[in-house]
């Protein structure tokens, strides 16, 4: 069964940084696509950033040039660095992994940034 955990949310000041985990069970994320998405209330949810099948990373919207995606193959396990934030950037974020056509969701981890 496959199961995504996320953690590493919480409360922050405007201009300062989180790490957000999520850790994988049932399934590696070795040449599958993986994504951080965010969504805040009454708001579709939408991709932040990803890592595709094929290895190469993507950032949408606000995160480029302050979120950064990653990988660690031995843990298992996708992060999401974020600095520099702004109380925009508060939502849900969540991890989404697809394997063989099925989507996989975690339960998400809650980021406020207080101005």
């Amino acid at each position: 069964q496959v199961q995504l955990v996320e953690s590493g949310g919480g409360l922050v000041q405007t201009g300062g940084s989180l790490r957000l985990s999520c850790a994988l069970s049932g399934s590696t994320f070795s040449r599958k696509y993986i994504g951080w998405y965010r969504q805040v209330p009454g708001n579709q949810r939408d991709v932040v950033a990803e890592i595709t099948s094929g290895g190469s990373t993507n950032y949408w919207g606000a995160a480029k040039g302050r979120f950064t995606i990653s990988g660690d193959n031995a843990k298992n396990t996708v992060y999401l660095q974020m600095n520099s934030l702004k109380p925009e950037d508060t939502a849900v974020y969540y991890c989404r992994l697809i394997v063989s056509g099925r989507t996989y969701w975690g339960q998400g981890t809650q980021v406020t940034v207080s101005s």
